[in-house]
């Protein structure tokens, strides 16, 4: 019982890391994760492990960020002068392709002190050149999702929130009344005239109604597009939220409907809702089965009356492919204009060799990188635009 109060101490400082490297862990999990450690075997790192992480974090994307938190929190004391070490190593090096393990980054500025640096003496303002530096804002627009840190994210998520999503108006069937409409309404016209005697005293007008088209986005959350769409999910919940006939749509080894819960305006309870539902998170991808699955069950729902199309995904399907060129075909003539937003396409050196891209690729009208702030913009700007024709927009295999 001499060590209750140190092992109390210990949960404390490392949900405060939690917290620190971007995690939504406050004192509720702090306190749950004190009395799991009660109801198991301390001598037992993999029971410590498994119990912290059942209470404390409540999404499947949070996972790797547990883990290395707990592996570098837990392991030994010196573990945060040897992650600010690593830190600092990892920054005086040059960029390389190779990427740490996910969170590694997150987890070391966590673990890093708060100090501020000291400010310039007065008397010798520093000398900056303007020429050669690049405002903050202007690097978070072209920073890789993948790359970001946790304040990073979190400034990214608030620029995320304020993006507005306008469609081109599409004319509907409908009419509404309108005195200067340039259609005559004969309908209303006889229909006045019977409360006149029969007498026209007026002609009716109306208007074309003008609405945004349908918009579903099916998106895909397996391991290798995690980390995208952790940040993806902000942009598709603002844009729930902003605007009406939104679809959303995840898939990984299943298809998820999570239109309903992206409804909800507060961010947390919204993604706390999603990940109720959806139990594939990070897993494998199965484009083929869950595109037919699409297709036979919410195609003739949602995509009506002229509808868009995103389709967010890398393209790499473990069943080879498999059923994906007849489904891809279906989805692609039962939409107005199909859009392929790709994270690969970050690479300048990019090219279709995979099967499951060389197959997609000939259905689609559009096919673009989606991978930091300056892609989302430039797809807002695509979306506002009138629809070309597919002949002259879709992509060719190369």
């Amino acid at each position: 019982m001499s060590d209750a109060p140190t092992l109390a101490a210990n949960v404390m400082h490392f949900a405060r890391l939690l917290r620190r490297a971007g995690l939504p862990v406050g004192p509720a999990e702090a306190i749950a994760a004190q009395q799991a450690l009660t109801r198991i075997d301390l001598t037992s790192k993999t029971e410590t492990r498994v119990a912290l992480r059942s209470v404390m974090i409540h999404r499947h994307e949070h996972q790797p960020v547990f883990d290395q938190a707990f592996a570098l929190f837990w392991r030994d004391p010196t573990a945060a002068e040897q992650a600010v070490a690593m830190a600092l190593l990892e920054a005086q090096k040059e960029k390389r392709y190779d990427r740490p393990p996910p969170g590694s980054r997150r987890v070391a500025e966590a673990f890093a002190p708060k100090n501020q640096p000291p400010p310039a003496p007065q008397d010798e303002p520093p000398v900056q050149d303007a020429v050669m530096t690049v405002s903050d804002q202007e690097r978070l627009q072209q920073m890789d999702f993948e790359a970001m840190s946790a304040e990073e994210i979190a400034a990214a998520k608030r620029e995320i929130r304020r993006l507005a999503l306008p469609l081109d108006l599409r004319r509907t069937r409908r009419r509404r009344a309108d005195p200067s409409g340039p259609v005559t309404d004969l309908r209303r016209t006889i229909r006045a005239s019977l409360r006149q005697g029969g007498e026209i005293t007026a002609i009716a007008r109306a208007r074309r109604i003008t609405r945004p088209p349908p918009l579903v986005v099916l998106c895909d959350i397996s391991g290798s597009m995690g980390r995208y769409a952790q940040i993806l999910m902000h942009f598709l919940h603002a844009v729930a939220n902003d605007r009406d006939r939104v679809h959303v749509f995840l898939f990984g080894t299943r298809l998820s409907n999570v239109t309903r819960q992206l409804r909800a305006r507060d961010p947390e309870v919204a993604f706390q809702m999603v990940s109720h539902i959806v139990p594939d998170w990070s897993g494998g991808t199965r484009i083929g089965e869950t595109l037919a699955l699409f297709n036979k069950r919410w195609a003739r729902r949602v995509l009506g009356q002229g509808a868009m199309v995103l389709l967010i995904t890398d393209g790499l399907d473990r069943d080879g492919a498999v059923g994906l060129a007849e489904n891809m075909d279906r989805l692609h003539r039962s939409c107005r204009r199909l859009i392929w937003l790709n994270p690969l396409l970050r690479w300048s050196g990019f090219e279709p060799k995979s099967q499951g891209i060389r197959v997609m690729l000939p259905h689609v009208d559009e096919f673009r990188p989606i991978h930091n702030l300056s892609s989302l913009r430039a797809l807002v700007d695509l979306l506002s635009r009138p629809a070309p024709s597919r002949a002259a927009s879709r992509p060719r295999p190369q």
